[in-house]
């Protein structure tokens, strides 16, 4: 038998992909890496932050797979990404991470078209409401489902964000819900408001629960708002 005759035969070309590259070639490559980071379970993680996170990946994923493609094919866009830390009464905390990519809506785009004409202050949209309603966010929303009520300190009173830029294109509004009363709540809803009762719903976000024991525990939230340029 004549091995030589099953040797390979034929070329070889290769072709260096680097990071631009590989973006273009596979749209969505790399852009995910955030996400990926701070969204996923991760090895080595906290047991209790990964369970957390293997359950919000549904909730997550409606907004990940939108601003991921509008990144891959450079297309100008703006989105809320809200991340969360739970501060427990002993002072030690738990990093949630990214908790949700969802939902700009249609009348805090309206609001912030209306600021741009001096009819309201776009620097109003600085307050954080919390709450237990489960059913998924849409741009048509104008309230949260079940916002909580007595279970704010004080009561009916959302807490007030501190703004901050994260980046030139990027605001960023970080508050802390500390519920003093209600047992344990299972905080399943945020949004972005411009008043701390009423005012105008800028952004919802649905994520798994998150029990929070009143007078004990709390939540800290950052929204991050991103603009993008180009056209």
């Amino acid at each position: 038998m004549n091995h030589n005759a099953l040797a390979p035969a034929g070329d070889l070309g290769l072709l260096v992909l680097d990071r631009d590259t590989w973006g273009r070639r596979w749209p969505g490559a790399d852009r995910f890496r955030p996400i990926l980071e701070h969204g996923l379970p991760a090895v080595g993680a906290d047991p209790e932050v990964n369970r957390w996170r293997r359950s919000n990946l549904p909730n997550l994923w409606r907004g990940a797979r939108r601003v991921a493609a509008a990144k891959a094919f450079g297309v100008p866009t703006h989105y809320g990404a809200l991340w969360g830390r739970i501060i427990r009464g002993d002072g030690t905390t738990v990093d949630l991470g990214l908790m949700s990519l969802r939902v700009v809506t249609t009348v805090g785009v309206g609001y912030i078209v209306d600021a741009f004409q001096n009819l309201v202050e776009a620097e109003n949209m600085r307050f954080h409401g919390f709450g237990t309603g489960t059913t998924a966010e849409a741009v048509g929303n104008t309230a949260l489902v079940t916002e909580l009520t007595t279970q704010y300190n004080p009561d009916n009173t959302r807490p007030t964000g501190t703004q901050t830029e994260a980046a030139a294109n990027i605001y960023r509004n970080v508050a802390t819900l500390s519920p003093d009363s209600g047992g344990t709540i299972a905080v399943t809803e945020h949004g972005v408001f411009s008043a701390a009762t009423g005012g105008v719903l800028l952004d919802r976000s649905v994520f798994s629960a998150v029990n929070l024991v009143a007078g004990t525990d709390s939540l800290q939230t950052t929204y991050d708002l991103t603009f993008t340029a180009g056209g």
